[in-house]
């Protein structure tokens, strides 16, 4: 094999072969792969493109250039994956009403990039909470509690890690092939029997058009499928945020109210969709529409909350986290309002927008390696459609510092527009791609 004779393949618009793909991924893993010859492969693969069967070799060789996990548990193991918004914390309810429900959900989970959050950042911001753990341990936790979340070790696909790295710095982050093999390679490591993935569409995503997000869904769903493992996408609404908390620390604490309060939100409501899904793949429920009530019946009841205390409590936080969670969460130590300039109704919110004013006030990283601080974000944001009078709140600052509260004050009054007439709004699923 020879990584030139590759790369020159791609770049006159051939396929390489599913050996040759696999020798690849693993010169990646391995360093026999330089850094130059990985980013002409990405580029070639950016400019030139691969086919079905090429797209499901490359992320099949970039999944087995590490380790794959191997469950035996008295049920089925699913998971679910988001291609990133502001304000879906989604997973954090999604992975113990599951478990409540008889699945087993040990999620391997990102940080954030770019303005959207991160579900381990999320995590951590609970006192004492690890991500970082061996696959021994994930083994005991899943099987115990039912559910886990946590980052992937160095051998979960090391070929992507190295890739990712170099897409970064080479222009080829957005080739639809290598996000596809990026985000199953590590998916598929896991070994669920299904998948269900949410991809985003609007302001506060990547996809910014139900054409670019559709693509996305096709290829990773086709994939995916063509891998073996059962999976469907849902195309969901992100022109406004699922909670109405961005931040670490202050989406967590919209978890738990939503766990808590027992009555239905957005949230619950787009995580019994997704839910649903996998109930259904499972054999738990008789179609969609079943598994979505039973996810939302278990949601309501205040049993997912104790099952997601259970499992903070393993993976190291506060045993009393679920009943006491008010007490554990940080808080910044500058709380403003951001009020609306005149009256109107919110038409339209710059997700993006929102999400980078988090990051500055510390709530992401501006470079990698930045820490990230769990108490600041944005509370209370307004909806889509809500009607507000002059002076009346459009959402709470937590920040660190005056200074930074007063930059975040001039980006949120950006991001949110306010008109006469009431806004059309978006629905909260879009498509089923299957």
């Amino acid at each position: 094999m020879d990584a030139r004779a590759i790369i020159a393949t791609l770049r006159r618009g051939g396929q390489p072969s599913e050996a040759e793909l696999s020798w690849f991924a693993e010169g990646l893993a391995n360093g026999e792969v330089s850094d130059a010859q990985a980013g002409a492969f990405a580029m070639a693969v950016c400019l030139q493109g691969l086919d079905q069967s090429a797209r499901r070799a490359l992320t099949l060789a970039m999944r087995d250039s590490g380790d794959v996990l191997h469950w035996d548990l008295p049920g089925p193991v699913m998971d679910k994956h988001s291609t990133g918004g502001v304000g879906d914390c989604v997973s954090l309810l999604l992975a113990p009403a599951l478990a409540e429900c008889g699945v087993y959900v040990p999620m391997i989970s990102g940080r954030g990039l770019g303005h959207t959050g991160g579900t381990l950042d999320k995590m951590e911001a609970i006192p004492g909470v690890t991500t970082q753990i061996s696959q021994q341990r994930l083994h005991r936790i899943t099987a115990k509690v039912g559910c886990a979340i946590v980052g992937a070790t160095g051998r979960i696909a090391p070929a992507d890690k190295r890739l990712y790295a170099i897409r970064d710095v080479t222009a080829t982050v957005e080739s639809l092939d290598l996000i596809t093999a990026s985000i199953l390679s590590k998916k598929l490591a896991a070994s669920p029997e299904a998948l269900v993935l949410d991809v985003k569409i609007g302001s506060g995503a990547f996809m910014k058009t139900l054409e670019e997000a559709r693509a996305l869904a096709r290829s990773l769903v086709d994939t995916a499928n063509g891998a073996g493992c059962q999976t469907t996408a849902l195309i969901t609404d992100m022109n406004q945020p699922i909670a109405r908390a961005l931040g670490n620390g202050l989406e967590v604490a919209e978890v738990m109210q939503a766990l808590t309060a027992g009555k239905p939100c957005p949230l619950i409501e787009i995580t019994a969709a997704l839910s649903g899904i996998l109930l259904t793949h499972a054999g738990l429920a008789g179609n969609d529409t079943e598994g979505a009530e039973r996810i939302t019946e278990a949601l309501l009841s205040g049993r997912v909350a104790s099952r997601f205390g259970r499992m903070v409590a393993a993976q190291g936080g506060p045993d009393d986290f679920a009943s006491h969670w008010q007490r554990y969460l940080p808080v910044a130590p500058v709380i403003r309002e951001v009020t609306a300039p005149r009256a109107g109704y919110v038409s339209a919110m710059d997700g993006e927008a929102l999400g980078l004013a988090v990051v500055h006030l510390g709530g992401g990283r501006l470079v990698e390696g930045d820490l990230v601080d769990p108490a600041v974000g944005l509370s209370d944001l307004v909806r889509l459609g809500q009607w507000v009078e002059a002076g009346t709140p459009l959402a709470r600052i937590h920040a660190a510092r005056e200074s930074a509260a007063q930059v975040a004050e001039a980006g949120v009054r950006e991001a949110i527009t306010l008109t006469s007439q009431a806004p059309e709004l978006p629905p909260l699923v879009y498509e089923r791609i299957s």
